[in-house]
């Protein structure tokens, strides 16, 4: 499989190169840590061996070479990098940043000398044992992969680990290394992986990533949304909206976030935090509130990094990365790019925005800065955020986008929650709606004294939950005489049916409300 790759790279084949960055990104990273011991200077160094990998790639005689060749390009841009750069060694008073408030400045310090133990007595393994126990017990690469990087027999390859293991039992009081370097790596490269489901959590952690897996469980897409929405208040306004809305239980939805924000503070034990999120805007609310968290952190020698897709080899409507096989998935990993101080900040102004009472920055903010965000690694923002704005109701009858394609899905015969929910999720993938979401709409259609449609058998359904009608997802659902007035632009939805939603930080309720969408002008305007 690797041959074929880079013979196909040799051809000028970037997609094939894109697949040998990805296989041997860990391997090649491993090696520059090693020689450079930092983090940030290893993965420049690796950026420019790739990039001279790949102009010169062509003149590889042997496609088999190619492991030992790219360690060769690799060991020479760490020469270049220890030529130009010195270090300097991290002073106590910066020590103290690096803990979360939940470790004292001593705690932190015993914490790191037990790691310097163990790194001292690795490192003063010599070469050629210390590098194949870092890729094998450190970063998890097989026997095989590791014999074709460094191009040592398997043979060869299990006796210098071997005689590894033996000489740091003489050094180390423990008797299971292993589970020494299990405990201090967290089971491979010391990382976190954030992620927004638990499909692919799980998938994940079936050995597809080294380290930690963190699910980020929140669906900013609805409800209210605050600038900081852990704040006591704000969560539990947040969770009282969501449970009435959602049917989301109120004390479980507020222990899950209370949960997973105490792992989160714990990122500044981790060498490496990637975040996996998807083109929509389920994800792309999500990856703005953790940049914009993470821009108020001190960093230290914490790695951020992403991953954002919108599309996949093979799949035609990309929905997410839950629509990944493992295979599948597994090749993406080690395809994350660093971020740095310009995503984060991004990151952050997209949130502040839509997190505003008003929906005039976040269109500002789209506006002046679409270019930039295009060309950034947050490439999907633009075209989610875009969207957010159009859910608002139009100018025209009063139709957000999600109610005005129901309604037209369903004059052209889709006449069930399960049709409606899968043609209109499909068409407004940008908006990555599940299927609570959905029905939060759907209810917003039926309700009240004037309704826009009706489902048969809903009628007795206490307040929002349908799931309690036996076969919901396949009763009959019809529109009304006023929904087909206000599809025709003859009654104005909120003038006759009223609204009560929140959209990111904005809430319009009554018959009456400031802002609109106009789809012409594609902003929103205040009436």
């Amino acid at each position: 499989m690797e041959t074929r790759w880079i013979e196909e790279a040799q051809q000028g084949d970037t997609e094939a190169f894109g697949r040998l960055v990805a296989h041997f990104r860990g391997m090649a990273f491993a090696v520059a840590y090693d020689r450079l011991r930092d983090t940030h200077l290893a993965e420049d160094a690796v950026q420019e061996a790739f990039l001279e990998a790949y102009t010169h790639i062509g003149r590889l005689e042997q496609p088999a070479a190619f492991p030992g060749w790219f360690k060769t390009i690799v060991v020479r841009q760490c020469q270049r990098v220890l030529r130009r750069k010195r270090y300097a060694s991290l002073p106590l008073e910066e020590a103290a940043h690096l803990t979360d408030g939940s470790q004292t400045v001593a705690e932190l310090a015993e914490q790191k000398e037990g790691a310097r133990i163990i790194q001292q007595s690795v490192a003063e393994l010599s070469d050629r044992l210390r590098v194949p126990l870092q890729l094998f017990y450190f970063y998890g690469y097989s026997l095989p992969e590791i014999s074709a990087y460094l191009d040592i027999p398997q043979s060869a390859l299990k006796k210098r680990l071997f005689d590894a293991r033996r000489k740091l039992r003489g050094a180390l009081p423990v008797i299971d290394l292993a589970s020494v370097f299990n405990s201090l790596y967290e089971g491979g490269r010391n990382m976190l992986h954030i992620v927004n489901g638990d499909s692919v959590g799980n998938m994940l952690k079936q050995g597809i990533v080294q380290g930690d897996v963190l699910v980020w469980r929140e669906v900013y897409s609805a409800g209210p949304n605050f600038v900081n929405p852990a704040g006591e208040q704000e969560r539990a306004f947040r969770a009282k909206i969501l449970e009435q809305s959602m049917g989301i239980p109120s004390a479980e939805y507020m222990a899950g976030c209370a949960e997973q924000e105490k792992r989160l503070q714990d990122y500044s034990r981790y060498e490496e935090v990637v975040l996996w999120f998807e083109h929509d805007l389920f994800d792309q609310s999500m990856l703005a509130y953790l940049l914009h968290w993470f821009k108020g952190k001190s960093l230290g020698r914490t790695r951020l990094s992403l991953l954002c897709i919108g599309e996949f080899p093979g799949i035609e409507l990309f929905h997410g990365l839950g629509q990944l096989t493992p295979e599948q998935l597994s090749t993406l990993n080690g395809t994350w790019r660093s971020i740095g101080p310009k995503e984060l900040e991004l990151g952050s102004e997209l949130w502040q925005a839509y997190a505003a009472s008003s929906p005039e920055p976040m269109a500002d903010l789209l506006e002046l800065r679409k270019e930039e965000l295009q060309a950034s690694a947050l490439p999907f923002a633009y075209a989610a955020f875009q969207a957010h704005l159009s859910r608002l109701p139009s100018v025209k009858n009063g139709l957000g986008i999600v109610e005005q394609t129901t309604l037209l899905k369903m004059r052209c015969g889709a006449d069930t929650p399960m049709k409606l929910f899968r043609q209109v999720t499909d068409e407004l993938h940008v908006l990555g709606m599940g299927d609570l979401e959905y029905w939060l709409y759907l209810r917003g259609m039926v309700q009240g004294a004037n309704p826009l449609i009706q489902i048969a058998g809903a009628e007795a359904a206490d307040n929002w939950d349908f799931r309690q009608v036996p076969d919901f997802l396949n009763r009959k659902v019809t529109a009304t005489t006023l929904g087909e007035q206000v599809l025709d632009g003859i009654e104005d939805r909120v003038a006759a049916q009223g609204l009560d939603v929140w959209y990111g930080g904005l809430h319009l309720h009554g018959h009456s409300v400031p802002w609109r969408w106009d789809s012409l002008a594609q902003r929103p305007v205040c009436m």
